[in-house]
């Protein structure tokens, strides 16, 4: 699910690398599709399938855009929400040119109708299109040209066995280390003209949750910051603009906040099932479960349980709450 305005998706569009060189982290998987890509071109074929599988925001669109540039070839995006019906995927698929890359973000929200017609257009590059309805209805084949499919998914573990089986390599992308943020955070300032210190860029770091897209959109919004206020780039400015802004020392915002206050204020720490805490802070069960919740279990604040999420000791005293006995 993605939450981000037209004029995000430009200013990210502008700061995204082009080539695996350009990258900054996820090494081991950079290093994996660099041979596949590498083979692919020295072959003259198109590339695997591939999935990208991880968080939001830790490169998996960017790096559909790379294979496609690697490939010399078009891409096509769209989502899995966005294909309604095996109609629409069959349109899609029918339009692609030979050597053509498309990428389906949320592959896992797929609905089945339309995952049994792509098992066999990523195997065959063919599909059974049904012309007619009831006893009379027939199928007609069609073949389609060799393509290469980019797969993002947030929920691996959502995705058929079948579906899975069919992606030649499945790329995990891990959360960066402050320091490939730090970089990142760098090459988005030079290209954006900002000029922030050292230090300034260490609490940047800090605070970005290790997820690229949200040290760019912290970064846009501590440019605000220095324009409006004619400030200089520096640690104190930057933490200043954060503050501004609602995001803490810990790279916490209004949301995650919500959602630990609940979990303890609300629920006496749990267990609680990730809808009924959604509900309670007034969000979809899918923006908890896959924005949210991944970074508050990463950093030891919230835990997984078979009965339900739990705060940790440590939310507790972050929160400046007691535990009491027996919860």
């Amino acid at each position: 699910m993605s939450d981000e305005s037209p004029d995000e998706l430009v200013f990210e569009g502008a700061l995204r690398p082009e080539s695996l060189d350009e990258f900054v982290g996820q090494e081991k998987v950079r290093t994996q599709l660099s041979v596949l890509l590498d083979a692919a071109r020295m072959e003259s074929r198109s590339p695997d399938h591939i999935l990208l599988a991880g968080p939001p925001g830790l490169g998996k669109t960017t790096l559909a855009m790379i294979v496609a540039h690697a490939a010399q070839s078009p891409l096509r995006l769209t989502s899995g929400p966005g294909i309604k019906h095996t109609g629409d995927l069959a349109a899609i698929l029918s339009s692609l040119q030979s050597g053509d890359t498309l990428f389906i973000d949320e592959i896992h929200r797929l609905h089945r109708s339309v995952e049994e017609m792509l098992y066999l257009a990523m195997e065959d590059y063919r599909i059974d299109i049904v012309v007619g309805k009831g006893p009379g209805a027939t199928t007609v084949p069609l073949d389609i040209a060799p393509f290469t499919l980019v797969g993002a998914t947030t929920r691996s573990g959502m995705l058929p066995a079948p579906l899975r089986d069919r992606f030649g390599f499945t790329a995990h992308l891990e959360y960066y280390e402050p320091e490939e943020i730090a970089r990142i955070i760098r090459r988005s300032a030079t290209l954006l003209g900002i000029e922030l210190d050292a230090a300034g860029i260490t609490e940047l770091s800090k605070r970005s949750r290790g997820t690229p897209r949200i040290a760019n959109r912290l970064l846009r919004r501590v440019r605000d910051y220095l324009v409006v206020n004619a400030a200089d780039g520096t640690e104190k400015a930057v933490r200043e603009a954060l503050r501004v802004f609602d995001i803490d020392e810990h790279g916490l915002d209004r949301l995650d906040r919500a959602v630990l206050e609940s979990l303890i204020d609300t629920f006496g720490g749990g267990p609680v099932g990730v809808s009924t805490l959604s509900s309670a802070v007034g969000e979809e069960k899918d923006t908890v479960e896959s924005v949210v919740e991944p970074y508050l279990v990463r950093v030891g604040l919230v835990a997984r349980t078979q009965r339900g999420r739990t705060a940790t000791a440590l939310a507790y005293t972050m929160l400046g709450r007691t535990k009491h006995s027996g919860l």
